[in-house]
């Protein structure tokens, strides 16, 4: 009996892939492709078409027909990524699950060395491959700043990924994306939040040498001025929330809460420089959104570097005394730079 027979009669798969699709068809080809040149073949992967509106539909259904490891799920409304990545983890065979974005592809022994670092050490929840980042025509240009590491505590993992000197680009035990499915409480950004769960809640996190090729393009959403852009507050959020549930220590929620207040002040800053490109109905959303945020901080959590600095003062006691200090730091931050 061979592989795709022994799929088809309920084999168990070693890895799950998750792959959300939404109007991909321009690279959906070389993604699907690396899955197929995987030196490791024991995998499983699920397709989820978030209604595109372009050939993705068809385009997946013609690997399903062709490899009966591949998985098709046809979805009659958009969700957004997250969701459709859970409506596939529903589905999940795999002792380890990953993701694939339908924009991005593997090298061929990606799975490989996942499931080789796990083998060495069996303490490992993650592992975390190694990301490259290409152009939109997919021409390799730099691997992510991070230094390789053979093993790093799960709460030390977590810290790093808070300023992201640590990824989230990973395979995992299943059992932990069970435990803390994708966060899709907003349509952008809180995927995050899953990858920081799943570090903190991991024995340990290591690395390997198989490949992520993450594509970069024009129509990404952090490379875009957009109103999802505030979607990183309701995001931070749903995070904090997820942690004081956890039980996590107060030291981990003093270091989220600093990190959430930079967060505010990123996003004002993003206001204050687009708000005209914005217009006046998402720029007024964006505001309420920050006010929303500034309102839930609690100060006392803060450093005493980000209660008092300028431009970073809560300032508690007046929405628009805060806004008078924002308009101000940045303003003179504009004028600074142009010198």
């Amino acid at each position: 009996m061979g592989f795709v027979e022994e799929q088809m009669e309920g084999k168990m798969a070693k890895i799950t892939v998750l792959i959300a699709v939404y109007n991909a068809e321009q690279y959906l080809n070389q993604c699907l492709d690396s899955l197929k040149e995987q030196t490791f073949t024991d995998f499983q992967a699920i397709c989820v078409d978030d209604a595109s509106t372009d050939d993705s539909l068809k385009i997946l259904q013609s690997y399903a027909e062709q490899d009966a490891r591949f998985e098709v799920i046809s979805l009659k409304e958009n969700v957004g990524q997250a969701r459709a990545r859970n409506i596939a983890l529903e589905k999940a065979k795999g002792e380890y699950t990953c993701f694939l974005d339908s924009d991005d592809w593997f090298s061929p022994d990606a799975l490989q060395k996942a499931i080789d670092a796990f083998k060495e050490n069996e303490e490992l929840d993650c592992v975390l491959f190694d990301v490259v980042y290409s152009d939109e025509q997919g021409n390799e240009m730099h691997h992510y700043p991070m230094t390789t590491f053979k093993q790093m505590k799960g709460i030390d993992a977590f810290e790093a990924s808070l300023t992201w000197k640590i990824h989230g680009v990973y395979m995992a035990r299943t059992s932990l994306y069970q435990r803390y499915p994708y966060d899709d409480s907003s349509r952008s950004y809180s995927d995050d939040n899953t990858t920081r769960l799943h570090y903190l809640s991991s024995c340990g996190v290591g690395c390997c040498e198989g490949i992520y090729y993450y594509r970069q393009h024009a129509q990404s959403t952090t490379h875009q001025v957009t109103v999802r852009r505030f979607d990183y507050l309701k995001a931070n959020k749903s995070m904090k929330r997820q942690l004081m549930d956890a039980g996590v220590e107060e030291r981990i929620l003093d270091i989220y809460e600093n990190v959430r207040w930079l967060n505010v002040i990123d996003l004002y800053m993003f206001y204050y420089n687009h708000r005209k490109s914005l217009g006046k109905k998402d720029a007024a959303y964006g505001l309420e959104e920050i006010k929303k945020a500034w309102a839930d901080i609690e100060v006392k959590r803060l450093t005493k570097r980000n209660r008092w600095k300028f431009g970073y003062c809560p300032l508690r006691s007046s929405w628009s005394l805060f806004r008078l200090q924002e308009e101000l730091y940045f303003a003179l931050r504009s004028i600074k730079n142009r010198f």
